[in-house]
C-alpha cells in the first residue's frame, strides 16, 4: 500500500521526517517497507513565463525564446516546439538540471544561437496527460496553474510529496486504506483524527425511479448497496483527486472513475460506477454466470466465463465480474448522463477463485479476497456521493437501494486488564488500555469491548493485549524469564547425529549438496537399473511440472550423479559432494511413502580413488562411534551402476546398508564425464542405530607396547580385511592395532598372488608384555593367516 504524505495530512497534522515516521508506525505494527519523495529526480527546474519568440536566425524550425525564470535578467532558450507563445507560463530545465531517467540539461548553442535550458514536456517531467487533461501529449507543457516565474516545478505539479510503501498483512485489509493508515498514525503520535466529509445533501428522486436490483446468491454477496446520480458531468477531476491518485499509482481517467478509485484507497472499499443506459431492463441482478457466457472487461478483453462465477448482470447480459473488474460497455462514456453507483461486499473466496480462473488480479480483487467490512459499504457509497456534490458534477438521489444479508452481530470481548499485565509482564495503567482502545474505534463500556466491524483479526483477549501492547511499545515492556512447567527445547537424537554427520563430511573435505525428491524416470536408464529392479516401482507425482520431476526418487544416486557431472562440464577439476537426501517407497492405497534418508558421498579428481572414499566412510563411522570390529566391506559385483571389480557392499553389525564403490564406465559416459567417479550411499537410519552418541573416556596407556612387522603371501583374491578379522581373532586381546602398508606385486611374487604387510601393536593393560608372550601371539595370527592359505614371506 502506497501512502501520500499529503493525503495523510488531510485526516491526521502529521509533520516530520519520514524516516522517524517510518520507524514510530513499523514499531507500532504498521510495518514501511520504505519511501521516497516523488520528484527527487527532477531538480533545479523552475516555472518560467515566456517574454517573447522570435524567428531563429539560421533555422526555420526553431524560434528563439526570452524566458523569465525569477532571477535578474531573463534567459534565452532555443526550441524547435511549435505551441509556445509570448505569455505562456512553461516547466523550464535550467542549465545543470536533472530530469527523470537521470537526464542533465546544459547550455549550449543550436545553430550558433546561445540556449540557457530547455523548456519541458509533459514527458520529461515524468507525467501524462491523465495528470493534467489540458495539456497537449507532444509539446510544451503550458501550465495553466496559479504560479509565478522562478517557483519550483515540483510544487506546482505536486511532485514534492513522499510516498512511504507499506507492507499490509493479509488479516488487516482495513490498512489497505488511507484511512485505515490514518487511524494506526493519530493513534502512534496521539494525533486528531478527522474523518472525510461524507454527509450526502441529496437533490430529490429516488434511485428505484431509475434501478432496482436483486440478489440471488446472498452467501456470495453478503450487501449489495448502489445509488443513482442525475445530470451527471463528465469531465477531467480536479487537480488535488489526480495528484492523490497518481501518488497511489492509479491513472487518473475522468471525475466519476476518479472518484470510485479515490474511494477505494480512500476507505478500502472497491465501488463501481455504471451508466444507466447500459443497464437492461432497469434491474441489476447479482447472480451465477452461465456456463458458456462471455463478457469484454474494460481492459477489451473477452472473457469466457462459467457457473461458479458471481456476476453483476442486467436483464439481459453480464455487465460485470463481482470484484474483479466492470464490463467495457457499462462503463463511463463523455456523455453518460446517468449513473449507478455500486458498494457492494462480495464473498472473498469467490473472488479470489475467479480472478485466478479469469488470470486477472485487479485493485479491487485483491482487497475483497481478504474480506472486508460489509458496513463500510454504506460509508463508501455515501463518500463518493458527497464528492460528486462537492464537485458540482451531478444530482444525488435521495435514497439508496441496501440489500443487507450479512446479519452482523458485534464481536464482544470481556475487558481483563490485570490478565493483560499478567501477559505481557507489565503494569500498564488501565486507564492507558482504555484510551488507546477507543482511539482505534473500539468501545469499551464497563467490562465489556466492542470491537468495530472493520476489525474481523480481533477476536479474544490475546487480540486486545497485542492492541495494547504496540502502542504502548514493545521496546517498553521489561524482560521476564517464561514460569510454569514449560517444555525444554532442543535438537532430537536424529537431529543431533545429522548434525554430526554433517560437521564431520565438511570436516573430511566434502561440500554439502541439496537435490530435488522428485526427479525423471529416465534418470533410472542413466544408472543401468535393471527394468525388473523393485527401485523402479516409484510414488507417481499427480500434477508434475513436467516429465523430468514426475515421479519421487528410490535412490539418491542420480541426484549426485547429476551434480557431479554439471560441476564436471563447468571445468572444475575436483568435486566432493555429500548430501543427506530423503527416498521414497510407496506403501499401499491410500497411505503415504515410506521415507527414508540416505547420506551420498561423490567425488572425482586426480587424487581420488576407491581406497580415498573408502578411507572417509571408516573415517567417519569411527567419529560417529561405529565400532569398526562390527565393519565390513564386502566385494560386490551385481551392482549394473559400478564397476564390478572396485565395489563392495557396506555391512555393520551384519546387516547390510549401503554400497560404495567406482562408477560403471558407461554410468560415467552417461553423464559425460571422463574421469572416473566414486560415490557411497548409507542408510542413515541403519548406521545411527548402530553408533555410540556418548563417548567414555579411555585413559593413555601405562605400559609399553610391542610391536611386530610381518608379510604374508596370499591368493589375490581374498580380500585385506578377511585377513586383519583372522589376525585379531586369533591373537586376542593383546592385539592392539593391525595397520596394513603394504601392497606387493612384482617379479618376485608368483602369478595370482600378492605380498601383504602388516604392522602389529601389541599391549596389555596391565603389565608389560613379555617378548615370549608378544611370540606367541604372532605364531597363533600366522597359524590363522595358514588356514586361509596366506604363509609367511620369507
Amino acid at each position: 500500500m502506497n501512502l501520500s504524505m499529503r493525503w495523510l495530512n488531510d485526516y491526521v497534522d502529521i509533520k516530520m521526517e519520514p524516516r522517524k515516521f517510518s520507524e514510530a508506525m513499523t514499531m507500532t505494527g504498521s510495518k514501511v517497507e520504505g519511501f521516497r519523495n516523488e520528484g527527487d529526480e527532477i531538480q533545479n527546474v523552475v516555472v518560467g513565463k515566456i517574454l517573447s519568440v522570435e524567428k531563429h536566425p539560421n533555422a526555420d524550425k526553431l524560434v528563439v525564446c526570452s524566458v523569465d525564470v525569477g532571477q535578474s535578467e531573463p534567459i534565452q532558450i532555443v526550441t524547435g516546439a511549435t505551441n509556445v507563445f509570448a505569455g505562456a507560463l512553461v516547466p523550464v530545465a535550467l542549465d545543470g538540471s536533472l530530469l527523470p531517467g537521470g537526464k542533465k540539461i546544459k547550455k549550449g548553442k543550436l545553430r550558433g544561437v546561445v540556449s540557457n535550458g530547455m523548456m519541458c514536456s509533459l514527458g520529461e517531467l515524468g507525467l501524462t496527460v491523465n495528470d493534467f487533461p489540458y495539456a497537449i501529449e507532444d509539446g510544451i507543457f503550458i501550465i495553466e496553474e496559479d504560479c509565478k516565474p522562478g517557483q519550483d516545478i515540483r510544487e506546482v505539479t505536486g511532485l514534492n510529496d513522499t510516498i512511504v510503501e507499506f507492507e499490509i498483512t493479509p488479516n488487516r485489509p482495513d490498512c489497505l486504506s488511507v484511512i485505515g493508515l490514518a487511524r494506526e498514525a493519530a493513534v502512534t503520535f496521539n494525533k486528531k483524527l478527522t474523518l472525510p466529509d461524507s454527509d450526502v445533501k441529496g437533490s430529490g428522486g429516488s434511485t428505484k425511479d431509475f434501478v432496482d436490483a436483486k440478489v440471488h446468491e446472498p452467501k456470495l454477496c453478503p450487501r449489495y448497496m448502489a445509488r443513482a446520480v442525475r445530470n451527471v458531468k463528465i469531465g477531467p477531476s480536479p487537480l488535488w483527486m489526480r495528484q492523490r491518485l497518481r501518488s497511489a499509482g492509479v491513472r487518473p481517467i475522468n471525475n466519476i472513475v476518479d472518484i470510485t478509485n479515490f474511494v477505494m484507497l480512500e476507505y478500502g472499499q472497491p465501488m463501481h460506477a455504471f451508466d444507466y443506459r447500459q443497464i437492461k431492463g432497469g434491474i441489476i441482478n447479482v447472480r451465477l454466470a452461465k456456463d458458456g457466457e462471455t463478457i469484454t472487461t474494460l481492459d477489451g478483453v473477452e472473457r469466457k466465463l462459467d457457473d461458479k462465477m458471481l456476476v453483476i448482470a442486467d436483464c439481459e447480459k453480464p455487465v460485470a465480474v463481482a470484484g474483479v473488474m466492470g464490463g467495457e460497455f457499462s462503463g463511463i462514456m463523455d456523455d453518460t448522463n446517468t449513473i449507478v453507483f455500486e458498494s457492494a461486499m462480495f464473498d472473498p473466496t469467490s473472488v479470489r477463485l475467479t480472478a485466478k480462473r479469469l488470470g486477472m488480479r485487479t485493485e479491487a480483487s485483491s482487497r475483497f479476497e481478504k474480506g472486508l467490512d460489509a458496513q463500510n459499504t454504506l460509508n463508501a457509497l455515501n463518500r463518493a456521493c458527497r464528492l460528486v456534490e462537492i464537485l458540482g458534477i451531478g444530482e444525488v438521489c435521495d435514497d439508496y437501494i441496501d440489500i443487507n444479508n450479512s446479519n452482523y452481530t458485534p464481536t464482544t470481548i470481556k475487558f481483563e486488564p490485570d490478565w493483560i499485565n499478567g501477559l505481557l509482564g507489565t503494569n500498564i495503567d488501565r486507564q492507558f488500555m482504555v484510551d488507546t482502545l477507543r482511539k482505534l474505534d473500539f468501545k469499551v463500556e464497563g467490562d465489556i469491548i466492542t470491537v468495530p466491524s472493520y476489525r474481523a483479526d480481533v477476536e479474544q483477549k490475546a487480540d486486545i493485549a497485542e492492541e495494547v501492547a504496540r502502542f504502548y511499545g514493545y521496546n517498553e515492556i521489561p524482560t521476564t524469564m517464561p514460569s510454569g512447567a514449560g517444555t525444554r527445547g532442543g535438537l532430537t537424537p536424529a537431529q543431533k547425529f545429522e548434525k554430526n554427520v554433517t560437521q564431520n563430511l565438511l570436516a573430511l573435505g566434502y561440500t554439502e549438496i541439496a537435490t530435488y525428491s522428485f526427479i525423471s524416470p529416465k534418470y533410472y536408464d542413466k544408472i543401468r537399473m535393471p527394468a525388473d529392479s523393485p527401485l523402479r516401482n516409484s510414488v507417481k507425482i499427480i500434477n508434475p511440472l513436467g516429465e523430468d520431476t514426475s515421479i519421487m526418487r528410490t535412490t539418491t544416486l542420480p541426484s549426485m550423479l547429476e551434480t557431479l557431472s554439471r560441476n564436471y562440464s563447468n571445468r572444475n577439476l575436483a568435486a566432493r559432494f555429500y548430501e543427506l537426501g530423503t527416498v521414497y517407497f510407496p506403501r499401499g492405497k491410500g497411505q503415504l511413502p515410506d521415507e527414508k534418508i540416505k547420506i551420498t558421498l561423490g567425488s572425482y579428481g586426480e587424487s581420488e580413488d576407491f581406497y580415498a572414499i573408502k578411507g572417509d566412510v571408516e573415517e567417519l563411522f569411527e567419529k560417529l562411534g561405529v565400532d569398526p570390529e562390527i565393519c565390513e566391506f564386502i566385494p560386490c559385483s551385481d551392482n549394473p551402476a559400478f564397476h564390478p571389480g572396485r565395489c563392495a557392499k557396506i555391512i555393520v553389525g551384519g546387516e547390510e546398508i549401503g554400497i560404495i564403490g567406482e562408477i560403471h564406465p558407461e554410468v560415467q559416459a552417461n553423464y559425460e564425464i571422463d574421469t572416473r567417479v566414486y560415490t557411497a550411499v548409507i542408510d542413515e537410519a541403519s548406521l545411527m542405530k548402530n553408533a555410540v552418541q556418548n563417548k567414555t573416556y579411555t585413559p593413555l596407556p601405562k605400559f609399553p607396547s610391542t610391536d611386530r612387522d610381518i608379510a604374508v603371501l596370499c591368493d589375490e583374491d581374498i580380500p585385506v580385511m578377511e585377513l586383519e578379522k583372522a589376525m585379531k581373532s586369533a591373537a586376542g586381546k593383546v592385539i592392539e592395532k593391525i595397520e596394513l602398508f603394504d601392497i606387493y606385486r612384482g617379479k618376485q611374487i608368483p602369478e595370482g598372488k600378492k605380498s601383504v604387510a602388516f604392522s602389529i601393536v601389541m599391549r596389555a593393560a596391565d603389565r608389560t608384555l613379555t617378548d615370549e608372550e608378544a611370540d606367541t601371539a604372532v605364531k597363533k595370527v600366522i597359524n590363522a593367516l595358514e588356514k586361509l592359505g596366506a604363509t609367511l614371506r620369507s
